[in-house]
């Protein structure tokens, strides 16, 4: 496609199979796969920052293990103010760039220390902060470098998506079921026609329900409501699981239902 978007470059096309080319860096005098550095920087990140976390806060949980003192360190948390919303920002922000760190630990964390509500609204606007970052990323960098990161099977079912002409209500499916792969999503749907602000919009609303009833799970175990919280988690892993078994028929199914639809692209 060579249209190209209003102050923006031409979009990256999704790459076909045949023209696979691998980008590299060199590091160090050897070639390095730029893919393979980036998940590298990523987890060396990801651990630095937590490292530095708990020897900050190291003295916050120093009675953790005493009785009533799980109730004092969130206590002690709460009151560190804009400091700890902001590590748990930064937390949120890179489990979802290097896309294969699991993002529920950051949910429930949000849950014990700011309740459902806001612990919600900090995670999500933590996603919607890094989805805009992995977009401009992936406009910046190209559709090799994502070919680099994401397998073959994956680019080509949004390229089934892409034809369609519903692909905004495919990747509010997708981002809505919980278990797939959303972060891996994030870094393909830049390569489609949908602009910045339909995909940030469309994403963040689509993971609401996923992170709300984590988030409310999480404050019930601290508040007692232990076998709420308990079938809240049960429920979800049994869909989580689900979701990941039968993961390429959803998307299969999803291609299929829409084709023929319609050819008209979402806006």
């Amino acid at each position: 496609m060579t249209e190209k978007k209003q102050g923006r470059k031409a979009k990256q096309p999704l790459p076909e199979d045949s023209a696979k080319q691998e980008s590299t860096v060199r590091l160090f005098n050897k070639e390095v796969k730029r893919s393979d550095l980036f998940k590298f920087l990523g987890i060396i990140g990801f651990f630095v920052l937590c490292i530095i976390v708990v020897v900050a806060l190291l003295p916050l949980f120093k009675d953790i293990f005493e009785p009533g003192g799980v109730d004092r360190v969130i206590e002690r948390i709460q009151d560190a103010g804009a400091a700890g919303v902001l590590v748990l920002l930064a937390l949120q922000f890179i489990q979802v760039v290097v896309a294969f760190i699991p993002g529920e630990v950051t949910q429930m964390a949000a849950g014990m220390l700011y309740g459902p509500l806001w612990g919600s609204l900090l995670i999500l606007f933590g996603c919607a902060i890094s989805s805009a970052f992995v977009y401009e990323l992936v406009h910046r960098l190209g559709a090799p470098f994502v070919k680099d990161l994401i397998s073959d099977q994956h680019l080509k079912k949004f390229q089934d998506f892409e034809k369609t002409g519903r692909l905004n209500i495919i990747v509010f499916i997708l981002f809505l079921i919980p278990g797939l792969p959303k972060d891996t999503f994030t870094y393909i749907v830049p390569l489609t026609d949908m602009k910045l602000k339909p995909f940030v919009a469309i994403t963040t609303i689509a993971r609401s329900p996923g992170i709300i009833l984590s988030a409310y799970a999480a404050e019930g175990l601290l508040d007692g409501r232990l076998w709420e919280s308990v079938a809240i988690f049960a429920v979800l892993i049994v869909l989580a699981v689900i979701a990941l078994i039968f993961s390429n028929r959803i998307m299969e199914f999803l291609a299929r239902h829409h084709i023929g639809n319609g050819s008209r692209k979402d806006k």
